[in-house]
């Protein structure tokens, strides 16, 4: 485990970021939200494998994602319950993995509850499988390998502009589904799935009731690029030692899907995780984020832990969850 190297906690605890805000940034949203929407078709919902899952009823859905893209999630709820409209946890998905196989995400309709596990575009090819591909990254340019620098020389091209937007079309999809509750509608993930939960209860704050953003990545971005020992963060300044040329424009579109910035619009209540020793999602970055969140939040501070969570902060958000919309 490695040792302290971040902000002492009590700074951390009134740690804000030095960066400035762009200007437009609701407009730039606003506009992509939109232009996301008028490009949607029906979501598909398919049954998966019930002789195998039984008494988890478990569906393939397909629905539109940014520019209209497919993209897959998992529709997960118990079984016994019938058509009873449930809460819905929308789960995203850490770094460089996709939404795998229900048997992963069966915690949650376990305990009686529903969930949409969405996948994620371009990657879930190294820890846990994926099933979407990035038609948007035709025309990204030069990339470090990864994701953190395709399409980074304009915001509207910006990967994670993409991924940002597929998440809050999770959200409205989860909120149509047959058996889903709209008003009781959670967002949850750990690492990038946490920057996606924050970022979604910040783009559609009137559709998210209860966030959970475990150890979130892409919370003030440019700390995390100065202070980060480990990948993703390290991907830009690997990219950069390359292309110094496009600091300057890389920055200016960070700050466009910078959870540190967009946390100010965050109306749920929202539960997030930072371990102290995290050399991947340093807490300072993660402080920042959280200390911006204007509406009612808590932090679980893991003084010995690094970028992995712990099973008790598990239990306490399942049990978190129950509380809040069960």
């Amino acid at each position: 485990m490695p040792p302290l190297f971040d902000l002492p906690l009590s700074a951390l605890r009134e740690y804000r970021t030095t960066v400035t805000e762009p200007p437009g940034l609701d407009e730039f949203w606003s506009a992509a939200i939109a232009a996301a929407r008028a490009a949607a078709t029906a979501p598909a919902v398919m049954p998966y494998k019930a002789g195998a899952y039984r008494d988890l009823a478990a569906y393939d859905v397909t629905f539109s994602g940014a520019d209209g893209h497919p993209v897959k999630a998992w529709y997960l709820r118990p079984a016994r319950v019938g058509g009873a409209e449930l809460p819905c946890r929308v789960t995203f998905i850490g770094y460089g993995g996709g939404r795998d196989l229900p048997a992963s995400h069966a915690l949650y309709p376990a305990c009686g509850f529903a969930t949409l596990v969405m996948d994620t575009r371009a990657q879930g090819g190294t820890w846990s499988r994926g099933d979407t591909p990035d038609p948007g990254a035709a025309d990204s340019g030069a990339e470090h390998p990864g994701v953190m620098t395709r399409g980074i020389a304009r915001p509207d091209t910006y990967y994670y502009r993409r991924l940002y937007l597929d998440a809050v079309r999770a959200v409205e999809t989860a909120a149509q589904l047959p058996g889903v509750d709209a008003r009781r509608i959670a967002v949850a993930g750990t690492s990038q799935g946490g920057a996606l939960a924050l970022a979604t209860a910040a783009l559609v704050p009137e559709l998210v009731a209860l966030c959970h953003a475990n150890l979130p990545f892409l919370c003030d971005i440019e700390r995390g690029m100065d202070i980060a020992l480990e990948r993703p963060y390290t991907e830009l300044v690997e990219f950069l030692a390359v292309q110094p040329e496009l600091e300057e424009t890389a920055r200016a579109t960070l700050r466009h899907i910078d959870n540190a910035l967009l946390a100010t619009r965050i109306t749920a209540r929202t539960l997030v995780s930072a371990g102290l020793r995290d050399t991947v999602t340093p807490p300072s970055t993660i402080f920042a984020a959280f200390n911006a969140i204007p509406g009612p939040k808590e932090i679980d501070v893991l003084p010995f832990s690094g970028h992995e969570l712990p099973a008790h902060v598990v239990e306490r958000q399942l049990a978190d969850f129950g509380d809040a919309l069960g």
